[in-house]
Parts: structure tokens; C-alpha cells; sequence
């Protein structure tokens, strides 16, 4: 499935993918002819076949979970730069670039910022379009509550902080582009937060 929107600057392609349903997102402005990719779920022919066709040329990695990095050697196979969190990196066969907390990456004249989110991996990220209502949240926040955290690495008490984080920082109108499932906003989530530490998960 795939789904196309536009938020200022910004347009982004919303491609549904795998077993887990996976939600990849290929970003463009209109001052560069340069793509990014946000996860790289599968290396499926025909997806790898497109993202060539929008000269994706990076991709950033939400953090290091199998359903989210089965693309990465395929596409940097084709040339395609791969950026992860240094914590997650070595979960990858193979990486470009590290990322840190609040690095800025440049798409044209946007820039889209990394925010540090740790608690569903030890590594996990959030990417936060500059001046732009959005949030791509990987796995660290859904509609109706935080990632997982009962895998190895993944830690309740860290992924609440993260989220107390992102919360303070975020307008309610701020739409939340998560790694599976359908977009939230932060103002549908934060007043079930003290809901989501007492029942632990």
C-alpha cells in the first residue's frame, strides 16, 4: 500500500510493507532532487526499484530491529548511504554513518533533526522535520501507547522518559508518523501517559 501527503515543504510517501506492516517513508522537498528514506524494511525488487526512481540517496534507521533493517544491505548495494544511531549500529551488517542526539541532516533547505529517543532499543530515534508539524517515530511511540520494551535491550522506565521528552518538546498538532500502524498526534496521546506508567507497558 502506499500513501502520498504533503506538509509545507515537505512531501512524503508512505509505503506499507511486510509480514509486520511495516510503514516506510521516502521524503522530498522541492529545493532538492535528492530523496530520504526513513527505515529500510525489505529488499523486496520492485520497492528497491522505486525508491532508485526518487533517487533515494540515504536512509535513516529508526533503530537496529530486524523488521526494520532487512532492506539495508540491498540498498546500499546501490549506492544508497545508511545512517543509524551509534547504540543500534552494531545490530547492522552494515552502516555509513553514525547519528547523535539533536544532529541536524539537511534535505535541500529542510532540515530534519535526530532526537534521541531510547527505550524500545537502546538506540532508538525519532526524526523531527524542522518548523514542520511531524514526527517520524519508529517504534517509540503508537497510537494508544510506547513500543515494546520486553525485547532484548528495551527498557519501560527509558521509553517513558523518552516519551515525557518528546511530549514537552512537540505541539498537540504535531502529527506522529509511527514505524507500523495508522498516524496519531501528540495531543491524542499526551493525557494518557500517567495511563500508560500504571499499567507498564
Amino acid at each position: 500500500m502506499q500513501t502520498s501527503f504533503t506538509v509545507g515543504d515537505l512531501s512524503v510517501e508512505q509505503f506499507v510493507v511486510g509480514s509486520l506492516e511495516n510503514n516506510l517513508y521516502v521524503l522530498t522537498t522541492p529545493s532538492s532532487d535528492e530523496a530520504l528514506l526513513i527505515d529500510a524494511t525489505s529488499d523486496e525488487q520492485s520497492l528497491l526499484d522505486e525508491f532508485t526512481r526518487r533517487n533515494v540517496t540515504r536512509v535513516v534507521i529508526t533503530h537496529g530491529h530486524h523488521d526494520h533493517i532487512g532492506g539495508v544491505g540491498a540498498l546500499r548495494s546501490r549506492g544508497v548511504k545508511v545512517l543509524v544511531s551509534e547504540p543500534d549500529a552494531p545490530l547492522l551488517d552494515g552502516y555509513d554513518a553514525t547519528l547523535v542526539d539533536n544532529e541536524l541532516i539537511r534535505l535541500g533547505s529542510l532540515a530534519l533533526r535526530i532526537v534521541a529517543t531510547p527505550g524500545h532499543t537502546p538506540g532508538s530515534l525519532c526524526i523531527s522535520p524542522e518548523g514542520i508539524k511531524v514526527l517520524f517515530t519508529g517504534d517509540t511511540l503508537f497510537p494508544g501507547g510506547p513500543g515494546a520494551t520486553q525485547f532484548p535491550g528495551g527498557d519501560f522506565p527509558t521509553i517513558i522518559s523518552s516519551l515525557r521528552r518528546i511530549f514537552a518538546t512537540c505541539d498537540d498538532d504535531t502529527l506522529v508518523l509511527p514505524g507500523h500502524g495508522a498516524s496519531t498526534t501528540i495531543g491524542a496521546e499526551v493525557g494518557s501517559l500517567d495511563d500508560w506508567v500504571e499499567r507498564g507497558w
